[in-house]
């Protein structure tokens, strides 16, 4: 019975971190939302029912990162899936899942597409435009899904 309820988590895909774990039904004043093509009945991390996927912002006072920001999949969840980068700063993403991911921008003044990668493979991209930039693995578009704060 445990092996069946991990497969079926595992099968439903992805689920993004502690930054917008305690949403619960629709989207609050700090979040956006972006239709999908997909309905989840979940509501872990980003997730939101009937396909909706509610994209959480950065926590008043999160500090400004730059430089090379680093942004982990790892054990099934982003970490971190909200923060706030100075324009000019590279953002990268890496795999330590053993399946597949890729980032796609949703939304903002960065646009971008990963190809799919694997455990240990990587993805990164220059910021140079101030906005919000909402992005997804497009594998697991309602459960694996984060934000970027660009600032000048």
């Amino acid at each position: 019975m445990v092996a069946t309820v991990c497969a079926a988590a595992l099968i439903a895909g992805c689920g993004s971190s502690e930054s917008s774990s305690t949403k619960s039904g629709g989207a609050a004043a700090n979040e956006s939302v972006v239709e999908t093509s997909k309905t989840s009945k979940g509501s872990k991390g980003g997730l939101q029912v009937d396909g909706k996927i509610n994209y959480a912002k950065p926590a008043p006072g999160t500090p400004v990162r730059s430089g090379l920001v680093q942004i982990v999949y790892k054990e099934i969840s982003i970490e971190p899936d909200t923060l706030k980068v100075k324009v000019g700063s590279t953002i990268k993403w890496t795999n330590q899942d053993p399946v597949e991911h890729n980032v796609t921008s949703a939304s903002g003044p960065t646009k971008f597409a990963s190809k799919n990668f694997g455990e240990g493979g990587t993805f990164e991209i220059k910021v140079d435009k101030p906005g919000v930039i909402n992005y997804r693995c497009t594998l697991h578009p309602t459960t694996m899904n984060g934000t970027i704060e660009v600032v000048e």
